[in-house]
């Protein structure tokens, strides 16, 4: 805490009782003790109004996931690089030899050369 140690904190308390004194030792406790008590009132009612706010959905999310620390880029590409494709079929080679490439599409003839896409005509005067 404050990155103060248990000598520190001693050290400190033996002149603060030195430097107060034992008159106004008790009073300045007091008032030390009801500012921690309303400090910590006022932690749990924040506490309790973000918890209303946000309600049930807030304790389902897996908040390690979100962690910054954990973020890293190499790991996300291979990840992302190692994923299923849309067929279902692995990316990644197989053990026993490279994959097969994809059947040929069926419903046209094999001959059928495809024609070019024709543009859409520019209009320098649309800008």
């Amino acid at each position: 805490m404050f990155g103060i140690n248990g000598w520190e904190f001693g050290i400190i308390l033996v002149v603060a009782v030195i430097v107060i004194g034992p008159e106004r030792l008790p009073r300045y406790a007091e008032q030390l003790g009801a500012f921690v008590r309303t400090a910590r009132g006022f932690l749990k009612d924040a506490k309790e109004r973000v918890d209303d706010e946000l309600g049930d959905q807030v304790g389902d999310v897996d908040w390690s996931k979100l962690d910054p620390r954990q973020y890293d880029p190499r790991r996300i590409v291979r990840e992302a690089l190692l994923d299923d494709d849309v067929l279902g079929t692995s990316a990644r080679p197989r053990a026993g030899g490279p994959v097969p490439p994809p059947p040929p599409p069926t419903g046209g003839r094999a001959t059928e050369v495809p024609v070019p896409e024709r543009h859409a005509p520019f209009d320098d005067e649309a800008t």
